[in-house]
């Protein structure tokens, strides 16, 4: 039988493929994100991830409550590629740092956000394996740069080292729990992160993804 939790809150439309649940432990409804997934919620909700090289930007609106999580593996691609309307670019854009950013928080503002009352944290970037290449600290480098350049709020970060994070996000209240993941095989998130980048250059135009 369905879990009466499921249809209460119900989610904003444009987010009915994302994975919602009601979350036990923690008695709540809860989203879990994949890389290249993001979402939005205006109700007392969870969102939940976790990352390997990944970064995920938590952002909402300190005033009204209204925010979200995104969760990207790549740091950001150009406009010139995605207006020449590459498949791999164009389907895959959401997995890109830079869009993924701007459709979080293009989102928020669209359900009532204010720029000015936006509050931003971030998480991810770890080093999980010293074989799998600097793209961690890529994610890190881009997601500081894009925040400083659209004087965003950042009142919190943990980023970088060694470890795989799970992070769960309360957008309503701004609450973060963080866990570095020290006691999980790394390898299964690394297999994740690597089949999903593998993955992108097979996916299919979107038609649904905006082009800026």
């Amino acid at each position: 039988m369905k879990n009466q939790h499921l249809v209460s809150p119900a989610s904003i439309p444009g987010f009915e493929n994302i994975n919602r649940y009601w979350d036990k432990e923690n008695q709540i409804v809860a989203a879990k994100l994949l890389p290249g997934d993001y979402y939005v919620t205006t109700d007392s909700e969870m969102i939940t991830t976790v990352l390997g090289s990944c970064v995920s930007a938590c952002i909402r609106d300190r005033v009204l409550g209204i925010g979200g999580m995104n969760h990207f593996m790549l740091p950001e691609t150009s406009s010139s590629r995605l207006n020449s309307r590459e498949e791999a670019v164009v389907g895959s854009a959401l997995r890109y740092g830079n869009y993924a950013m701007e459709h979080l928080i293009n989102t928020i503002l669209q359900f009532g956000g204010k720029r000015k009352n936006l509050e931003v944290k971030l998480f991810g970037g770890g080093k999980v394996i010293a074989t799998l290449g600097d793209v961690g600290s890529r994610n890190i480098a881009f997601v500081l740069d894009y925040v400083d350049t659209e004087a965003l709020d950042l009142v919190s970060q943990d980023m970088g080292d060694i470890y795989p994070r799970k992070v769960n996000y309360y957008p309503q209240t701004g609450r973060v729990r963080m866990k570095k993941i020290k006691d999980l095989h790394n390898e299964t998130i690394v297999l994740r992160e690597k089949q999903y980048g593998s993955q992108i250059k097979n996916i299919s135009v979107e038609s649904s993804i905006e082009l800026f």
